[in-house]
């Protein structure tokens, strides 16, 4: 399989990232689990956040969520890989499960050849993380995204991820770096937007447009962190999966997104392949 973002979206149009992977009930996310059921259930992207042990052992979580996610009871970064290994992660109920916390090496080793790999937090282990990924000579599957305006996390994409697949994390295209980020020594491919309402110069017909016309893609989120502070408008999941999908999901379609990223897979990929925004 031939992994270029630009040609997969000619392929298949809309692609389809799975937020955490797929997860629910007594799964629990950044799982093994999680990630192969959201690929069996047709994933283009599984996207996925890595934390580090105090010994730098790379595990799938997101930093910061320990006690809520595991049976932590203090940040990774405080403990060694083999206490890591002793603990489980909860499920949506914040319940222990059977499950335990898996390696980026085994994740990366599961899912080589199969789909893209959007890896959060890349910057807080970028050395050890890149090394992982080149190891198994996967550097075309991956996707590392960040806020372009912090100088220091572009540095060390261009140090250590030149041609891993880079997106921008933006909320004001006036501050995007766009021309700044074509310069730089980086693969760079789009973006990422992060908007409050449907007049925001991000999901403009104009600005969408343009960033086509360059050769860019552009990535939106129907997730909800929270309700209050949403990075889609009324655009969201929850508008969605509660019987509108035309103004969750069909927003982006619409407007020509090239990406989004769901936390209700199976019902995103159905309702945009069968409205023929996604192949």
């Amino acid at each position: 399989m031939e992994f270029s973002i630009k040609k997969s979206i000619c392929d298949k149009k809309m692609l389809v990232a799975a937020h955490r992977g797929a997860n629910g009930g007594n799964i629990p996310c950044n799982s093994m689990e999680c990630y192969k059921i959201a690929y069996n259930q047709g994933a283009d992207i599984l996207e996925m956040d890595v934390t580090a042990s105090k010994d730098g052992e790379l595990f799938m979580l997101h930093p910061g969520m320990e006690s809520i996610h595991s049976t932590a009871t203090c940040p990774l970064g405080q403990l060694s890989a083999s206490d890591v290994r002793k603990l489980v992660l909860k499920n949506q109920d914040l319940t222990p499960t059977q499950y335990g916390f898996t390696t980026l090496g085994e994740v990366l080793d599961e899912f080589k050849g199969k789909c893209y790999l959007n890896i959060d937090k890349f910057w807080d282990n970028p050395e050890k993380i890149a090394h992982e990924i080149r190891v198994r000579n996967m550097q075309d599957q991956v996707i590392v995204k960040s806020d372009p305006n912090n100088g220091k996390i572009i540095d060390l994409i261009e140090k250590y991820a030149p041609d891993m697949q880079f997106l921008a994390i933006i909320s004001n295209p006036e501050t995007s770096c766009h021309e700044e980020l074509k310069k730089r020594n980086i693969n760079y491919v789009g973006v990422e937007v992060l908007f409050g309402s449907d007049s925001h110069p991000l999901v403009s017909n104009d600005y969408i447009t343009k960033m086509h016309d360059e050769g860019f893609v552009v990535w939106g989120n129907s997730i909800v962190y929270d309700y209050r502070a949403n990075i889609s408008g009324e655009h969201t999941d929850d508008i969605a999966i509660l019987g509108n999908p035309d103004k969750g999901w069909g927003f982006f379609a619409k407007k020509g997104f090239d990406i989004i990223q769901t936390d209700w897979l199976i019902p995103c990929v159905n309702y945009l392949k069968g409205q023929g925004y996604k192949k």
